[in-house]
C-alpha cells in the first residue's frame, strides 16, 4: 500500500510539474493566435462575437512583410536542402566508422555548440575579408551551421532500425554499398529525413542571431519583426506570426501522424 500511493503521488507530482511547463511553453504562442483575430487595435483576446480575420486579410498589403516572408522561406529551403543532404552523409559515415565514431559525432555537432552571436560576427568577418557581398546565400550559410547538426541528430535517432544483421545479409547476397543504401537503409530512415526537414526549415526560419550579421539588403522576417514591434507593433504582425505558428504546428502533425502510420505498417 506505501509503494502503490508514494508511486501515485510521483505520478501526480510529475504530471502537475509537465502541465506546468506545458503552459509557460504554449501559453504566450496560443495568446498571440487569439490576438490576432481581433478586429480592434489592441492586444487583447476578443470575444467570441467579435472574431476576425480582418488582419490576415491585410496582410497582402504588408509588401514589407511580404517580401521579408519570401526572402526567409528562400533561405530556409537553400538551408534545408543542404543541411538535410549533407547531414544524411554525415551519418552514413557514422555507420561505416569504426573508432572514430565519437570524434565523428561531436565533430558534426560542435556548431551546437557555439553561440549564435559568434557565429554570424565570425563568418561575417571571413566573407567581408573575401569580399562578398552580404545576400540571401550568406544567411543561408550561417543557417546551415546551425540546422545541420540538428538534422544529423534526428537522422541518426532514426537509424537505430536499421540493424547490422540486414546489411551483412544484403552484402552476402551481392548487394553493393550504394543497394544496401537505396534499398535498406533509406526506407527505414525516412521518417527521420522528413525529421530532419521540419527541423532544419524551421530552425532556419526563425534564426535571428546569425540572419543580423550576415543579411544582404532585404532583411529576414525575424529581422522585420523585431524592428516593427520597436517601432509599434502592427496588428498584422500578430496576424503573421498566427500563420506560421499554425503551420509550424501542423507540419509536425504531419510528421508525427506519419512516423505513427509508418510504425503501424
Amino acid at each position: 500500500m506505501t509503494i502503490g500511493f508514494e508511486n501515485r503521488t510521483v505520478r501526480v507530482v510529475i504530471g502537475f510539474l509537465t502541465a506546468a511547463a506545458l503552459v509557460v511553453v504554449y501559453l504566450p504562442p496560443l495568446y498571440l493566435v487569439g490576438v490576432s483575430f481581433n478586429p480592434a487595435l489592441q492586444p487583447a483576446l476578443p470575444s467570441l462575437s467579435d472574431l476576425s480575420v480582418k488582419w490576415y486579410v491585410e496582410l497582402a498589403n504588408e509588401r514589407g512583410l511580404l517580401a521579408a516572408l519570401r526572402e526567409s522561406l528562400l533561405i530556409a529551403t537553400a538551408t534545408t536542402v543542404i543541411s538535410v543532404s549533407v547531414a544524411l552523409a554525415a551519418a552514413l559515415a557514422y555507420l561505416e566508422l569504426g573508432k572514430l565514431r565519437n570524434a565523428w559525432f561531436l565533430l558534426v555537432l560542435m556548431p551546437m555548440f557555439v553561440p549564435g552571436l559568434i557565429q554570424g560576427l565570425a563568418l561575417s568577418v571571413i566573407l567581408n575579408r573575401w569580399q562578398v557581398v552580404p545576400f540571401w546565400g550568406t544567411v543561408a550559410m550561417g543557417h546551415l551551421l546551425w540546422a545541420l547538426p540538428f538534422a544529423f541528430t534526428v537522422i541518426l535517432t532514426s537509424m537505430v532500425s536499421v540493424r547490422r544483421s540486414y546489411l551483412l545479409a544484403a552484402a552476402d547476397l551481392g548487394a553493393s554499398w550504394w543497394q544496401r543504401v537505396t534499398q535498406i537503409i533509406l526506407p527505414l530512415i525516412i521518417p527521420g529525413i522528413v525529421g530532419g526537414v521540419i527541423f532544419s526549415f524551421l530552425l532556419s526560419l526563425n534564426e535571428f542571431a546569425r540572419s543580423s550579421y550576415l543579411v544582404g539588403r532585404q532583411n529576414t522576417l525575424p529581422l522585420v519583426l523585431f524592428g516593427k514591434m520597436n517601432s509599434g507593433a502592427s496588428p498584422t504582425i500578430y496576424a503573421l506570426s498566427g500563420l506560421i505558428l499554425m503551420a509550424s504546428v501542423l507540419a509536425v502533425a504531419l510528421f508525427m501522424y506519419l512516423s505513427a502510420r509508418r510504425k503501424r505498417a
